[in-house]
């Protein structure tokens, strides 16, 4: 899961950075309202931790342009504590909770796992599960009918990508933008190196779940029968 944090408190925005990492999730952080709105409008986030008051564009303009756009990515807004006003613009506007500062991290997990929640993803805790095959994200076992082994981040991370997209079809574009982020220099091949790792680990575990490939589309999850 990738998430997107717009805060011009610069600590602030490296400690939470920091501790999403540790959770597993993927992380970009940008420090003002025009550079959120511009990551915010691409698309490839999952949620944004986004603070009210920004400069060069407010947080609760950048919730109203993004829903106009027809970007639905959870929201969480960080206030000031005791801001009710900001609070009730922010959820007006399309935004899907709220955490005052200062917040317990515990309580912004819990929120993150929550929206994740009500978007209809799969938010890993233990542990993600497709047909034979059982991921744990925390330790990167891949598991499958009694057989385990350990993948690295890379491929843990893709694996992890198209099981919680289920049987929809997911483009090299996509994985790049979701694994690598979209400023990145990775291309088409780094995609196939990992995902010819995981065909050969699928296969060593004669598990029943294959990787196709839609010729110039993308790649899926599929069972054999």
């Amino acid at each position: 899961m990738r998430i997107l944090i717009v805060e011009d408190e610069v600590n602030l925005a490296e400690a939470l950075s920091q501790i999403l990492k540790k959770q597993h999730y993927s992380v970009d952080a940008v420090h003002d309202g025009q550079a959120g709105l511009d990551n915010a409008l691409s698309g490839i986030y999952d949620l944004l931790l986004l603070d009210i008051m920004l400069p060069g564009m407010d947080g609760l303009s950048i919730v109203k342009t993004i829903r106009s756009q027809g970007i639905h990515t959870p929201v969480i807004m960080l206030t000031a504590k005791g801001d009710i006003p900001d609070k009730i613009a922010g959820l007006d506007y399309g935004a899907d909770d709220y955490v005052a500062k200062p917040f317990s991290t515990e309580e912004l997990l819990a929120r993150i796992r929550a929206a994740l929640r009500r978007k209809g993803e799969v938010v890993p805790e233990d542990g993600l599960q497709f047909e034979d095959l059982e991921l744990n994200t925390s330790t990167l076992k891949l598991t499958c009918k009694g057989k385990e082994l350990k993948l690295i981040l890379k491929e843990c991370e893709l694996l992890e990508l198209l099981m919680t997209r289920k049987q929809a079809v997911t483009s090299k574009e996509q994985m790049i933008e979701k694994l690598w982020g979209f400023d990145s220099d990775a291309e088409h091949n780094n995609v196939e190196v990992y995902i010819s790792f995981l065909r050969k680990k699928l296969a060593f575990l004669q598990s029943s779940v294959r990787i196709n490939t839609i010729r110039g589309v993308g790649y899926v999850l599929e069972a054999t029968s």
